[in-house]
């Protein structure tokens, strides 16, 4: 099974996929997370670029090839061995995020998101996307709280509440691919929200203790 988390910055992808993670394994399965950007060692170089290089220029093309490029490495690298190898798979955000960030507040044409989508990933969509939903104001307030922001956190309030927009829009049109899940409560109870879904949709029963990762 392949598992994604997607959302504004701030909304607690982080925490819950490590949460989420942390039942299957209580429940004997073979669990492998994974974060995009990132996971291998050319995706962690390109996500320094991407998150960190405040010093650089990126066009939004430029930023799309280079997600894309972490993407296929991860897919080929990660999570197609690990799903032929009978694993749960859960990533910290795919391709949605490309259509969301890039296209529908970048201003990419999604077809061409699309067509480069298509050669990066094959065939490889998830089971289960969960995007986690947050207001602009909150998740200002969350990220506020860390150390320092990366790159795609500084690029403004209407790009942020772009973001917000395109992933709920995403939703609508695509109701049995996406399911939203209201991000501000406690992140146990957000917690048991993605595990009831879980368990409506593939009867899975993932009762296990508490878990106390983050506090988002």
């Amino acid at each position: 099974m392949f598992i994604t988390f997607d959302g504004s910055d701030g909304c607690g992808k982080s925490t819950q996929q490590k949460r989420l993670g942390h039942c299957f394994q209580a429940q004997g399965y073979e669990v492998v997370l994974c974060h995009d950007p990132g996971s291998t060692a050319l995706g962690n170089e390109i996500r320094h670029i991407l998150l960190h290089g405040h010093e650089l220029r990126i066009d939004n093309k430029t930023e799309m090839f280079l997600f894309m490029a972490a993407r296929t490495q991860m897919v080929e690298e990660i999570i197609r061995p690990a799903l032929q190898a009978k694993k749960i798979v859960i990533s910290d955000r795919f391709l949605l995020s490309n259509f969301v960030y890039q296209g529908y507040a970048g201003g990419i044409p999604l077809k061409t998101l699309e067509t480069v989508g298509q050669i990066a990933v094959e065939e490889m969509t998830p089971d289960l996307a969960i995007i986690l939903d947050i207001p602009y104001e909150i998740a200002i307030q969350r990220i506020g709280n860390r150390n320092a922001s990366d790159r795609m956190e500084q690029k403004g309030e209407n790009y942020h509440r772009q973001v917000r927009n395109g992933f709920l829009k995403y939703a609508t049109i695509y109701p049995d691919r996406y399911v939203v899940i209201d991000a501000v409560p406690p992140p146990n109870e957000v917690e048991t929200a993605i595990r009831n879904v879980i368990h409506e949709r593939y009867g899975i029963d993932l009762s296990c203790s508490p878990n106390e990762i983050g506090n988002r």
